[in-house]
């Protein structure tokens, strides 16, 4: 039994090339914009570890009693609640346009016509189905995390006993955890390049595209499986080939923002506030600058790999064939050259 997995992985690279070669630049920015949600628009919040001190005495500092009580008071705390708040909008929000974002890229790469503005007003219900359905299922992945997190601390929180009991809980958890969080991911991986093409085609919910979808992973398990496994793989070696074209795209943009900020450091001795100045808006420049480059050169691994997942999906059942033209197109062209 042929796998599509591995049949298809030269036909994404032709189908890719073939697009991507007759669009202009402004639709390649077009593309990166809807990449820089597609790719990733959740939020990374990275945790704060605080060392604490090697318990010596300063013979500078004042005795413990000396040094003020701080009280917050209930504004600062009204203050904090009021900023995680506008935190916790700003990430959902990111996570709908995200949502609305993937049918956006479906419908570019089945069209060949990249339309945002179109396609946003045409498929921002489904997007808000889809947003609602990843919440569930985050939700669901974080509540298991939660509770091991509870039990490790808690007894420690408490001072119920030492850490045997609570890393106990931990070791017997954890491989529940990780099992979780692979099933999700599978969901999610799924959802995104399997549901979503079925969603728009049929016009369906997002519960309805798992029913329409759920048989023929029943029926063809295998040929899922080779897919999940060739697209990790092809996954970590886009990411590779992204890092490196990026960082050199990256070091050479470097060379005249660097001249920008040698003159913001020599203005620092002759007039310090135009100095920091200087330094804060080339700084952000030339980030900004990086981020573009380096969703520019991840558009063309992103198309390939959703690409990749369409050819899959209407080889594995053709009635999901998102891109059947495309799949003519190139499989024609291969007959001629053999």
């Amino acid at each position: 039994m042929a796998l599509y997995a591995l049949d298809d992985v030269d036909d994404a690279y032709g189908v890719t090339r073939a697009f991507l070669t007759s669009i202009d630049r402004t639709t390649w920015l077009k593309l990166a914009l809807i990449v820089f949600f597609v790719g990733g628009a959740g939020a990374n919040f990275p945790g704060t570890g605080f060392s604490g001190g090697n318990g010596g005495t300063d013979p500078g500092a004042p005795p413990a009693e000396e040094f003020p009580t701080l009280d917050p008071g209930p504004d600062i705390w009204l203050l904090v609640g009021a900023v995680v708040l506008v935190l916790v909008i700003l990430v959902l929000a990111l996570l709908f346009v995200a949502a609305v974002m993937e049918f956006v890229f479906v419908e570019s790469l089945r069209t060949e016509d990249v339309s945002i503005r179109e396609y946003w007003g045409r498929y921002w219900r489904k997007g808000l189905r889809l947003f609602g359905f990843r919440l569930i299922v985050g939700l669901l992945f974080l509540a298991p995390f939660l509770v091991v997190m509870a039990l490790f601390f808690a007894p420690v929180v408490l001072g119920a006993g030492g850490f045997a009991a609570p890393l106990a809980a931990l070791f017997v958890l954890l491989p529940v955890v990780f099992v979780l969080a692979v099933v999700v991911g599978l969901v999610d991986s799924f959802t995104t390049n399997f549901v979503v093409p079925i969603m728009l085609l049929e016009d369906r919910a997002v519960l309805d595209g798992w029913r329409r979808l759920w048989p023929t992973i029943r029926a063809q398990w295998k040929q899922y499986l080779a897919y999940a496994v060739a697209a990790w793989i092809l996954s970590l070696v886009g990411g590779v080939l992204i890092a490196v074209v990026a960082g050199i795209l990256i070091a050479v943009l470097f060379v005249p923002f660097g001249i920008l900020l040698a003159v913001g450091i020599g203005l620092l001795s002759v007039l310090e506030p135009v100095g920091i100045a200087w330094l804060v808006v080339t700084g952000l420049l030339f980030a900004l600058a990086a981020l573009v480059v380096a969703l520019l050169v991840t558009v063309p691994v992103q198309t390939y790999l959703r690409y990749y997942a369409l050819l899959v999906l209407g080889d594995v059942d053709a009635e999901f064939d998102v891109i059947p033209e495309q799949r003519a197109a190139v499989r024609s062209d291969v007959d001629e050259a053999a």
